[in-house]
């Protein structure tokens, strides 16, 4: 990717941003739990387990989980494996009632892109169950990890860059499960952990996105690792940056009027 072109990015995903945050009361952060994709043999798609979605200006949190369903069905969690089926249908049900009435916002989400874990994945296992998913639009949809590419560069953070993310930036961790223990949590039915941790990055991935809009994320990102090294990165900043520009011009200036003062 060139210089410039890297600048151009950069911007496209700042103003996005900005707007995002002005109508904040009208984005909701998503994050959902499921069966490991990578232990799967059978050749089906992953369960959906939970379900979390919070709107980005109040906080206040919907969530939609498989355990929350056989509670409401006095099914003993114990017996919760037999009726897999039902319950993530219900579940799913419940989701996408939601999503009926919330589909004018803008859905912020990490790494949501695609059947294996994203949007499309849940739709696959609402339709296999059979459900008639609403499909969320393209530009209804936000993806925080690619956006934070777009601002820092592929180097900002190591890898696994939401785990690095929260350390930096000294985030609470508590009821976080990486993507493993989740998978580990749902195969040993522990289902409200699993639960916790889905309502947990949703409150993680709001606190990363309002970070972002007001510059106060922390990141390992280098001024190259953002701009670039070439000429048509420090005119990109220099155009980006108002102060630096008035600085260079004030600069110009006196030098103009030293060199005047020397011819009299």
């Amino acid at each position: 990717m060139t210089p410039l072109r890297r600048i151009k990015k950069r911007n496209s995903a700042i103003k996005r941003i900005v707007e995002l945050d002005q109508r904040a009361e009208t984005c909701v952060v998503i994050h959902y739990s499921c069966e490991s994709f990578y232990d799967k043999t059978d050749g089906k798609t992953p369960r959906v387990t939970s379900i979390a979605v919070r709107n980005l200006a109040s906080g206040q949190t919907e969530s939609f989980s498989i355990h929350k369903i056989a509670e409401q069905r006095k099914i003993n969690f114990a017996n919760i494996e037999s009726n897999y089926d039902s319950l993530e249908k219900e579940m799913l049900d419940e989701f996408y009632q939601h999503l009926s009435k919330t589909k004018h916002c803008t859905w912020i989400h990490w790494n949501m892109r695609d059947i294996n874990y994203g949007f499309p994945a849940i739709e696959h296992r609402y339709k296999v169950l059979g459900g008639n998913p609403i499909e969320l639009p393209e530009e209804r949809k936000f993806d925080l990890a690619r956006a934070l590419i777009d601002v820092f560069g592929v180097k900002y953070i190591n890898h696994p860059r939401l785990e690095n993310l929260i350390k930096l930036n000294k985030m609470t961790a508590r009821d976080f499960l990486v993507g493993k223990d989740e998978a580990d949590a749902f195969t040993n039915k522990e289902f409200v952990k699993l639960h916790q941790s889905t309502l947990r990055k949703a409150d993680i991935m709001a606190n990363i996105f309002e970070r972002l809009s007001d510059g106060s994320i922390k990141t390992n990102a280098t001024w190259k690792d953002i701009y670039g090294l070439s000429m048509e990165s420090v005119v990109g900043y220099i155009k980006q940056h108002w102060i630096i520009s008035a600085l260079s011009i004030v600069s110009a200036m006196i030098g103009l009027i030293a060199k005047l003062k020397g011819l009299f």
